[in-house]
């Protein structure tokens, strides 16, 4: 991969896109800790929109095994490339220490891709899982996980490790996927991750997120829904699309706050659990924790 160091797209955006730079005190001492931790988040590496309003409220999406990603996704602006192998063996540790400083109660892990490992990191999922939840039993955990290339005894091992929520991403329309993704992920592949979940474990929760603007039609978002829903996905988000840089997939469409909510009603409707929807909802946000640890706190509650 080239060293060019790529600047974000400088391209006009409505004003409800427009957020203010992050400013507050817990942002700043949030990010100088998992610094020196050497701790990733996606917030960061993402270039996540929310980052300042999630990070002054004191949460926090962390990003396992690393920087570098092994796929090429057209949407995505974390590096791709070939971590070799290396992995921090004590990232679990400083996962668990970082919370704790943090003072969560609802925490979100995500990871790069990672072909080059035996099981693509899926034991250090359930590592990471396993040592937050020993540290804070109750503490809510949210996985959004990679495809792991659909083999099914890799998502067991991190099903096995009881996340509260499993969150895994289809991204985008069916028709879209090769245009969008890596060749090596896929519509029916990531449809097959939320599948053996549920059956696996019927009890817990899956999560999907949906990113808008790329050129779908609306009978192919329906179709998607359809499809979620089909294999019992719970909870889906629905996000605008923003091209990171020059070299990255262009913004066909900017969707309407009021599109966004008509696509809440249309999901609402058909059955899902919990539904975020907005031009600057992404996958793990704010207001659908809040809802899922209402939820989960509940049932925790009545067993």
């Amino acid at each position: 991969m080239s060293e060019i160091a790529l600047k974000p797209i400088r391209h006009p955006k409505p004003e409800w896109l427009k957020v203010k730079a992050p400013s507050n005190g817990d942002y700043h001492k949030i990010k100088d800790m998992l610094g020196a931790l050497g701790l990733a988040t996606v917030c960061q590496e993402a270039r996540c929109p929310n980052i300042g309003e999630c990070w002054g409220g004191g949460t926090a999406t962390f990003m396992l095994l690393g920087e570098v990603c092994t796929r090429g996704c057209k949407f995505c602006a974390i590096k791709t490339g070939n971590p070799k192998g290396v992995v921090d063996n004590f990232e679990p540790e400083k996962v668990g220490y970082s919370i704790a400083q943090m003072k969560l109660n609802y925490v979100v892990i995500t990871s790069v891709d990672r072909d080059d490992l035996p099981d693509q990191g899926a034991d250090h999922f359930a590592r990471t899982i396993k040592t937050i939840k020993t540290n804070n039993s109750k503490l809510i955990v949210e996985v959004l996980t990679p495809d792991f290339r659909g083999q099914r005894e890799l998502i067991d091992i991190v099903t096995l490790a009881q996340p509260d929520v499993f969150a895994h991403n289809v991204e985008t329309v069916e028709r879209l996927q090769k245009k969008v993704r890596d060749p090596r992920a896929g519509y029916k592949q990531s449809l097959d991750v939320l599948t053996f979940v549920k059956e696996k474990d019927p009890t817990r929760y899956t999560k999907t997120s949906i990113m808008l603007g790329l050129g779908e039609e609306e009978n192919e978002v329906i179709q998607t829904l359809k499809d979620l829903r089909n294999v019992g996905c719970d909870v889906v988000t629905f996000g605008q699309y923003l091209q990171p840089t020059s070299r990255h997939l262009k913004v066909e469409k900017f969707i309407s706050p009021d599109e966004f909510l008509n696509w809440q009603k249309i999901a609402e409707q058909m059955g899902f659990l919990y539904v975020a929807s907005g031009p600057l909802v992404r996958s793990s946000y704010r207001a659908g924790e809040f809802f899922m640890h209402g939820m989960i706190k509940k049932n925790r509650e009545n067993i």
